[in-house]
């Protein structure tokens, strides 16, 4: 199973992912993830990267279809994979295409994990409480919200338009979300 899992944040997306994969026997890549591994192993590509981030820049295109380009080649994704946080554009998702589309292989469906802003909002306020993150204000949340819309809608749409979104509500349990994700998975 080929998957992609979107979501604002503080939908749960990482929590989900991890328990979507294990489900069906599939690696989680996050490109997060991945990003954050090479800035710790002082890699190349993670002293570009950390340097890029310092800047408070985004990291091009060009690098991360790179960096999934690499991981989807690796021999635990012959079976499928979850993607998280990748594709974020859609010049990605068209660069995500050519390199399924090389391989011979598509898309099985888009998750895309919906929660009211107010829900999330009081989620991450709490994280930031525990975790004893201070910059993540209500209003610093408010605007990641913002962004969130504005950038993947266009996402949304066109995996709506292929026929492989599918919209699962995120809020409740944890069990329970994962549930309602598996169930709407399962073979017809």
């Amino acid at each position: 199973m080929r998957l992609i899992i979107l979501g604002p944040p503080g939908a749960g997306k990482g929590t989900q992912a991890s328990r979507i994969a294990e489900h069906f026997g599939i690696p989680a890549i996050s490109t997060g993830d991945i990003f954050r591994a090479n800035i710790k192993n002082e890699t190349p590509l993670g002293q570009q990267v950390k340097e890029i981030l310092a800047s408070g820049g985004y990291v091009s295109d060009e690098i991360t279809n790179a960096i999934v380009e690499d991981r989807l080649g690796q021999d635990d994704c012959a079976r499928g994979f979850l993607l998280d946080g990748y594709p974020r554009t859609l010049a990605q998702v068209e660069a995500l295409d050519a390199m399924l589309a090389s391989a011979g292989a598509s898309l099985d469906r888009v998750l895309e994990l919906t929660v009211e802003d107010d829900v999330v909002v009081g989620r991450l306020l709490k994280r930031a409480e525990v975790e004893g993150r201070s910059d993540d204000t209500e209003d610093v949340i408010r605007e990641r919200m913002a962004i969130y819309h504005r950038e993947t809608r266009p996402l949304s749409d066109t995996y709506d338009a292929r026929g492989l979104l599918v919209r699962v509500d995120g809020a409740g349990a944890v069990d329970e979300v994962t549930g309602r994700i598996t169930s709407t998975l399962a073979p017809a």
